[in-house]
């Protein structure tokens, strides 16, 4: 079973790549796709934002603070997560490291529990998602060095 798992990951899918240590190659374990983001922002959106009349007679429109694709990436990284807390509760794991696009991996590593998060050994704000799994590995040996997290 592998020791390390390396979570690569973007809003709209995720490689979950396994490692007994860290020389050896990485093996694919599971592929994650969230339709859903991939759409364009445009099919996302039924219809125009909802309005609303104040006590003046003045018409607003319901804003989203997001955009639907956000909030996509949000829900996925929610469900990526969970998957991701249900394997370390299993003992699928002992060491995690995460590499995604910035954004996506602060909503990645917030969906965590305690327990998941104390596992991150290293995290990578980079986008890796359609490297082989060599070159995912040979560009973690280039730059986790830098980013390894403390615990």
């Amino acid at each position: 079973m592998p020791n390390t798992w390396v979570v690569v990951a973007d809003s709209g899918s995720a490689r979950i790549f396994g490692a007994k240590s860290p020389v050896e190659p990485l093996e694919e374990l599971v592929d994650f796709t969230h339709p859903e983001a991939l759409v364009s922002g445009r099919r996302l959106v039924s219809d125009r934002a909802g309005r609303t009349t104040d006590s003046h007679g003045r018409s607003h429109s319901f804003e989203s603070e997001d955009s639907p694709r956000e909030h996509e990436a949000r829900t996925f990284a929610r469900l990526l997560g969970h998957e991701i807390c249900l394997a370390r509760a299993r003992g699928d794991f002992d060491h995690l490291l995460l590499v995604a696009p910035p954004r996506f991996l602060g909503s990645l590593r917030s969906s965590l529990d305690v327990e998941t998060r104390k596992r991150i050994d290293g995290e990578l704000a980079s986008d890796f998602v359609g490297l082989s799994a060599q070159e995912i590995r040979a560009r973690l040996a280039e730059n986790l060095e830098l980013t390894e997290t403390a615990h």
